[in-house]
């Protein structure tokens, strides 16, 4: 078995749905096992994708253990080669996988690698390339210097915003949306910390790589799609506090003394000053947020772009929402107006890479949503701090 791809879901089964549509075609070619461990979703999730993909191994959890102690679950039942730890909210182009095992090939001293991520909007996410949480990279983050000098190699140091989007660079830290390490460096550093609940988890895992000698690469020559916090429904400051408490117990693990002593005055100077601009920065969200979903509830014009069977299929989805809506079927991407339209890719004909790349090239077109072949959803967002949009057959 050359592959086992882990993905954890809890109360995203559309997203899920999409997400393996995508994984199916990606593994075609590759000798592969996916497995999907629930949370103990209340979404129905097993009971409507267990029928979809019968080649998926399902795992029923009776309580929400959280993200790292669900992926141990599932990583002690795993024969690949390569472990691949994928969120359920994220698309992969078909080529994807092929091309990180050719960089595994190519260089055996990675033992850890991760790729370029976009929101629902097409914009790059910089969580795909990360910095260790030293004092002042942890401070500019959680402060929000690094949102406004996002190229910075000081004060964003964190997402490395330094570094090419484009490239492939040796890095520290790779998101856990996507993380894809050979299963003898995991027997050797051994699987995700599980007193990490939620966030943090794989900051931990690419520091005890890194410790062991292995090497962690991003490579920014494939990108995939992560609509980003759909398992989660974070809100702002929550995820400030969470995100705060996973850094506490990294800090508490790997550094003792002054340095300690210093980060844990430095995260709490943050989360204070991230909180109160969070607080400043709500009636602003709020109204833009608003305006984003009038706008596209107002705007029932939809430009399905695929082949016949999957665009009228996604057309019957959406008329049973928007009964008055008008539609526009085109085959090929070439074709697609630059207008701000409602934009269905439905992914039957058309390919995910074509998808993918048509998206980064084009993110003020307009909202763009997704429905693969033979699924019964459409989900989309807006950018990568709403929540998501699903239209489902009912």
């Amino acid at each position: 078995m050359r592959l086992s791809i882990i993905i954890v879901n809890y109360n995203v089964k559309y997203f899920l749905e999409q997400c393996l549509c995508a994984v199916v075609k990606g593994i075609a070619t590759i000798d592969a096992e996916v497995w999907v461990v629930d949370n103990n979703s209340t979404d129905g999730s097993i009971a409507y994708l267990q029928p979809k993909y019968p080649q998926v191994h399902f795992i029923a959890n009776t309580i929400n253990m959280g993200f790292g102690k669900a992926n141990n679950l599932a990583l002690a039942q795993c024969t690949g080669e390569m472990v691949l730890f994928l969120n359920p909210d994220t698309i992969i182009a078909e080529d994807t996988l092929q091309l990180c095992f050719d960089f595994f090939m190519a260089k055996p001293t990675v033992g850890a690698l991760g790729v370029k991520m976009l929101d629902g909007s097409g914009h790059f996410l910089p969580e795909s390339k990360r910095a260790f949480p030293a004092p002042g990279v942890a401070f500019f983050k959680m402060c929000g210097l690094a949102q406004i000098f996002p190229k910075s190699s000081i004060f964003n140091r964190y997402a490395l915003g330094h570094l090419m989007e484009d490239g492939i660079h040796k890095v520290d830290v790779l998101c856990g949306a996507f993380m894809m390490v050979r299963k003898t460096v995991l027997d050797k550093v051994g699987a995700f910390d599980e007193a990490f609940f939620m966030y943090g988890e794989d900051i931990d895992l690419s520091y005890r790589i890194q410790q062991s000698g292995a090497e962690v690469f991003y490579l920014g020559n494939t990108s995939i799609i992560h609509f980003k916090g759909e398992s989660a429904r974070k809100g702002k400051l929550n995820y400030v506090r969470i995100f705060y408490q996973a850094m506490v117990v990294f800090v508490n693990k790997h550094y003792t003394g002054a340095f300690a002593f210093i980060m844990q005055f430095l995260l709490k100077a943050g989360i204070y000053s991230r909180a109160l601009l969070s607080l400043i920065m709500a009636p602003v969200r709020l109204f833009t947020n608003t305006l984003r979903s009038s706008r596209n509830e107002m705007q029932t014009n939809y430009m399905l772009v695929g082949d016949k069977t999957c665009t009228a299929n996604a057309a019957n989805i959406l008329r049973q929402y928007h009964s008055n809506a008008s539609f526009q079927s085109i085959e090929t991407l070439d074709k697609l107006p630059t207008n701000n339209e409602i934009i269905v890719l439905c992914t039957g004909g058309l390919t995910y890479s074509a998808a993918i790349e048509c998206l980064a090239k084009q993110k003020k077109a307009g909202l763009f949503l997704w429905h693969g072949a033979a699924t019964s959803s459409i989900v989309g967002s807006q950018h990568g701090k709403s929540t998501g949009i699903v239209y489902n057959a009912t």
